[in-house]
């Protein structure tokens, strides 16, 4: 600004002001009020750089203020030192009791102005009165910020590697296969928990992986290239987890003896499909558009949270089987990811970003010299007999310790093959049925809400403008697709964007797309090699579930940490997430408490999914019986009931609330750069251009 630093412009203000400008504190009533907030900005002349609430631009200020002689009312002028904050400070009254006061980035930085878009602090974009729309700002509040890695709070991470970036082949590979390491507990441990509990075997647990894998390559790479664009790796979720149980859990499974595997999964992928189509509706119509008004950090941090909260139950229960593995699993992987966080290895932060793969290694090494060290060997005992068919006491009585942690309990990798191909409906005809299709398209809704705030976030992380709501919906409708393609194969679970995407960005600071999409073929080569599945289905379930724990509770951390986007002080916030989060965790055991045969039947861990069959909800109609209770005994669907109703209809400003500010066409048209971080490849581009909604 350079009319504000004009010492002659300056001078002239002064002399015909009669005095030096200054700013009298702005003391609020209660809480924030739009109207006063006005009303002291045009007594004092106060100009705002970032708020839409006045209607005068710096850019104005400095044409009525600066030089040119011309005449016309002149408002004060305010000196900034260009070594601060450009951005005007509001000087606190000492009777103020309102909350903190957002923290805005620094104006004068090339990052901050990367990151909206390109567009100076001079107020370009900004809203005013007339309509005209307010620039999307990444607004950060006292304690609510994140760390760029370099140990500073509140700025964003600087790239490594940006979206568009080619560092060449061996660094792309490289980047590659560190963005799908740091994700590794989130790709491949679903199976470990739902094909067992399904009565599959070691090799069916190997096939699951190794389809999983396939999917996860060719949905990441068809997102990057006709969804957001944006390097995010497409997965089975843990959103999917909790009604997958649910299903596995239904009365009239647990007494299926034969083919009772293939009968729940071809179930499941029924009820994928069914629920996938109507996410692709909901995307591609462009009605996500539109549910968008709903969507906002108080109500993402609260149903992110309760996906990860949900398998408390299941964690540490089943790793508590082993704790000789488990708790050095669990300190282990704290260790490398919290204390040596900042530990760098020739300019690598190799515990931080691969915390999760190195800690299973050792601890899977440290489990094996236990299995072979005899630590697990008892006297007339062997693990390869079922339990069903063991005669001695003391066998039956170890022979859960020894399923779950000896290292050579598992049969996979001498069942599996070396080349398998997974291929659709490999097994058999999808089953559909009314009442798990309705589950499935309610938890549908929930992975939106769970990929709207991984798009912003990541967005936000790799210093882009936020999509648009176009972007958005095609998005959402890709993944919809995605689905269908894993309830196809039969990956016991649909596809999603990763909710841990955001913090692997962040911590890898490497937002390539172009990395991402080879780590997606070197995944799909690794899918055709049935032993890499036989290795990973040969982890310990104990060591599975301690890491799962880790998982879990990062999951919970990065839906906390969209609030960062919210003003985290206010009362209204922090009480929708609070009443949220218990009601989402209070409900669900109230209808789980419902189990009076259950609990002779099946193992602790697995009663809280088993209400769907005896919960308390008893209307003669045995499928809405069943569709009801089985909803209402999920803490996520429960969470995000709750935050959506009371988040859009208790009063609160936009501001408060840290409303999504997403890009519009205008704003990406005029930035030819974040057009192109969005924009579909040429001849696609022509099939969504009929649709305006879809479009960037």
């Amino acid at each position: 600004m350079e009319g504000g630093s004009n010492p002659e412009s300056r001078k002239k203000v002064e002399k015909q002001k009669g005095k030096k400008s200054k700013i009298e504190p702005f003391v609020t009533q209660g809480d924030h009020n739009a109207r006063d907030l006005r009303s002291w900005a045009k007594r004092t002349g106060f100009v705002s750089i970032f708020s839409g609430e006045v209607g005068t631009t710096s850019r104005d200020l400095e044409r009525r203020g600066g030089g040119g002689g011309g005449g016309g009312s002149l408002s004060p002028k305010i000196e900034t030192d260009p070594t601060r904050n450009t951005s005007f400070e509001i000087e606190p009254a000492l009777n103020r009791n309102s909350e903190a006061d957002p923290i805005l980035p620094e104006t004068g930085s090339g990052e901050y102005e990367r990151r909206n878009g390109g567009v100076s602090a001079s107020g370009d974009g900004i809203k005013k009165e007339g309509g005209s729309r307010e620039e999307a700002i990444d607004i950060m509040y006292p304690g609510g910020g994140g760390e760029s890695g370099d140990g500073e709070w509140n700025q964003p991470p600087k790239m490594k590697c940006g979206i568009r970036d080619n560092p060449g082949l061996v660094s792309l590979v490289y980047y590659g296969m560190q963005h799908y390491l740091s994700l590794a507990g989130s790709l491949i441990f679903i199976p470990l928990i739902i094909v067992p509990a399904m009565g599959g075997t070691d090799k069916d647990t190997a096939t699951v992986i190794s389809t999983i894998m396939l999917v996860s390559g060719l949905t990441t790479i068809l997102h990057s290239y006709f969804g957001t664009r944006l390097p995010l790796v497409q997965g089975s979720s843990f959103v999917f987890l909790a009604p997958a149980l649910v299903i596995i859990n239904a009365h009239e499974y647990r007494n299926l003896t034969e083919n009772k595997f293939r009968h729940i999964m071809r179930e499941l992928q029924g009820a994928i499909i069914v629920s996938s189509i109507f996410q692709c509706i909901l995307g591609f119509s462009g009605l996500m558009s539109l549910f968008l008004r709903l969507i906002n950090p108080v109500v993402v941090a609260p149903t992110i949270g309760a996906v990860g909260l949900a398998f408390f139950s299941y964690g540490f229960p089943q790793a508590g089987s082993c704790v000789e593995i488990s708790l050095p699993q669990i300190l282990l992987v704290l260790i490398f990811s919290l204390h040596l966080r900042g530990v760098s290895v020739l300019g690598h932060r190799v515990f931080q970003i691969y915390a999760v793969p190195l800690s299973v290694v050792i601890i899977w090494v440290y489990a094996f010299f236990l299995t072979a060290g005899g630590a697990y060997n008892y006297k007339g005992c062997s693990s390869d007999i079922p339990i069903s068919n063991m005669l001695v006491d003391s066998c039956i009585k170890h022979a859960y310790t020894m399923k779950h942690c000896r290292t050579d309990a598992s049969d996979a990798w001498r069942l599996a093959d070396w080349v398998r191909v997974p291929y659709p409906l490999q097994w058999g005809i999808p089953i559909f049925h009314l009442r798990t299709s309705i589950i499935m398209i309610v938890v549908s809704l929930v992975a939106s809400v769970d990929s709207v705030g991984t798009y912003y976030s990541t967005s936000m992380r790799m210093n882009a403008k936020p999509p648009t709501r176009g972007i958005v919906s095609r998005g959402i409708g890709l993944e919809g697709f995605c689905s269908v393609l894993a309830g196809l194969w039969g990956s016991g679970a649909g596809s999603t964007t990763l909710t841990e995407n955001a913090h692997t960005v962040t911590i890898t600071k490497v937002s390539s797309r172009r990395a991402v999409q080879l780590g997606a073929v070197i995944l799909i080569f690794f899918s055709f090699v049935g032993k890499v599945g036989a290795i990973l289905a040969s982890i310990p379930q104990a060591l599975a579930a301690s890491l799962l724990c880790f998982v879990w509770a990062l999951t919970v951390a990065l839906g906390l940490s969209t609030l960062r986007y919210t003003h985290s002080a206010s009362f209204r916030n922090i009480m929708i997430v609070g009443a949220s989060l218990f009601l989402g965790l209070s409900l669900p055991a109230y209808f789980q408490q419902y189990q009076p045969e259950t609990a002779l039947i099946l193992p602790g861990y697995f009663i809280p999914y088993s209400a769907a069959s005896d919960g308390p909800i008893h209307s003669g109609n045995k499928q809405f019986d069943f569709t009801m209770n089985a909803l209402l005994s999920m803490n996520m669907v429960v969470t995000l009931l709750v935050a959506i109703v009371l988040d859009n209809t208790v009063p609160g400003s936009r501001q408060e609330r840290g409303v999504y500010l997403w890009s519009t066409s205008e704003d990406l048209s005029t930035d030819p750069s974040s057009l192109d971080d969005y924009s579909l490849p040429t001849k696609c581009s022509r099939v969504f251009s009929c649709a305006k909604c879809l479009g960037a």
